[in-house]
């Protein structure tokens, strides 16, 4: 079968890289792709918010199969477009992207349904957020309603660092419409855990368990990013609150959804925080992590292609997911700057000298080879029979790479790596 996947990052690499190993996969396109997923598809120069140019592309090549990747096209409606062309798709419709697409919504529905997740108060009058959080003092968290790229989240450890907060979100529109409105919340303590899962309507399967490092700088400082690298899975979690987490939050918000009347169907990816009183929800993603997806895949025994299909077809009970053994760790090679402001265009060497999986997230191809085009630029990820094992791999792989103004953190994993 023929499939095209939508988007141009990591996550998407990851994604193509797994397909490219399925024996029912002929062909994949990817629109509009990057520097290193040209090694394993057909390149396709089409934006991902164009929905009307991807539908003509795959009805004239008959894809059989669309994936899409990123969360803003899912939160415009790509799913629903392309399904109204005829065409078969992977992710959720825009009415179940909606548990991304607004964090407001996603609390709400875990109010309705008795969902844990932290406490929370939501504002759209910036006056009254701040009279709000200095009834409740610091730490307290401050999230955008909309999609902010995975930045929209501040952790506000003073009312100082609070107040900033509302001032950038609502005041200042650093996110754009995203923080027209804002969820308040109280500061939850523990370990994130991230737990992907395939879901159509009822149906939930788990993947293995990740834990990503949001902060740019090591010890978890500095601003949030998109993430700058994760591993799976996460032996300092016990098996029984990954499976509380399973059976309190993410199986009854599928079964949420349905009630709603917005069945969701691909990846719903539940951001955790492990308490002392049991697992909360941080938040819901409506698609594949980035990155971690870069680490759950490589551990992925299933055929990542039948498990795609089966839940567009809407089969996906017939379906039981194995995985490997070991684990795996991605460092994520970012621009110097990142999440800020950044140069592109620099020359990226030693690629050819790497001995492991490398994810382009960043990059395009020019005359001369790679160059920088994003902020998070590579995922170098290995595998090992442990994480100390991987971890020690990978920032050993990803020192081999170089390019001007090269960021990375140097403590990823070291929470599961270390002896206890």
């Amino acid at each position: 079968m023929r499939v095209l996947v939508i988007g141009s990052g990591g996550r998407e690499h990851a994604i193509v890289w797994a397909l490219s190993r399925s024996s029912g996969v002929d062909k994949i396109f990817c629109a509009p792709g990057n520097g290193g997923i040209q090694e394993l598809a057909e390149l396709v120069p089409i934006s991902v918010n164009d929905f009307d140019g991807l539908g003509q592309f795959a009805l004239e090549k008959e894809v059989g199969l669309v994936v899409v990747g990123p969360d803003d096209p899912l939160a415009d409606g790509i799913v629903d477009h392309l399904q109204g062309m005829g065409l078969k798709v992977f992710g959720p419709n825009k009415a179940a992207a909606q548990i991304e697409g607004s964090k407001i919504f996603m609390k709400d529905l875990c109010h309705k349904y008795r969902i844990p997740t932290a406490a929370y108060e939501t504002f759209d009058d910036a006056e009254r957020a701040l009279t709000y959080i200095r009834e409740q003092g610091a730490p307290i968290v401050l999230k955008a309603d909309g999609l902010a790229a995975g930045k929209g989240v501040i952790v506000a450890e003073t009312l100082e660092e609070a107040e900033a907060a509302i001032d950038k979100i609502m005041l200042q529109r650093a996110f754009g419409d995203a923080g027209e409105r804002i969820i308040v919340e109280e500061f939850l303590a523990g370990q994130e855990v991230s737990i992907l899962a395939f879901v159509d309507g009822d149906t939930v399967r788990p993947m293995i368990e990740a834990q990503d490092h949001k902060p740019a700088y090591d010890g978890d400082e500095g601003p949030n990013t998109g993430g700058m690298g994760t591993y799976a899975p996460v032996p300092q979690i016990c098996r029984a609150q990954l499976q509380q987490a399973v059976e309190t939050i993410i199986e009854p918000a599928a079964r949420a959804m349905v009630q709603e009347g917005r069945s969701f169907s691909g990846v719903l990816f539940a951001g955790l925080m492990m308490t002392t009183d049991g697992p909360r929800l941080i938040e819901f993603n409506a698609r594949f992590g980035d990155p971690e997806t870069q680490v759950v895949l490589p551990l992925l025994k299933t055929d990542l292609f039948e498990v795609l299909l089966a839940t567009a077809e809407g089969r996906l009970d017939q379906v039981e997911l194995q995985w490997k053994e070991g684990a795996a760790v991605c460092v994520i090679l970012a621009s110097g700057g990142y999440p800020t402001s950044y140069e592109k265009g620099f020359a990226i060497s030693g690629l050819d000298q790497v001995d492991t999986l490398v994810f382009h997230a960043g990059t395009k191809v020019e005359a001369g080879g790679a160059v920088t085009n994003g902020g998070r630029v590579l995922g170098v990820v290995a595998t090992g029979p442990d994480v100390a094992t991987a971890r020690a791999k990978a920032y050993e792989e990803a020192v081999k790479i170089d390019f001007e103004g090269r960021h990375m953190r140097s403590d990823i994993a070291l929470k599961a790596a270390l002896p206890v």
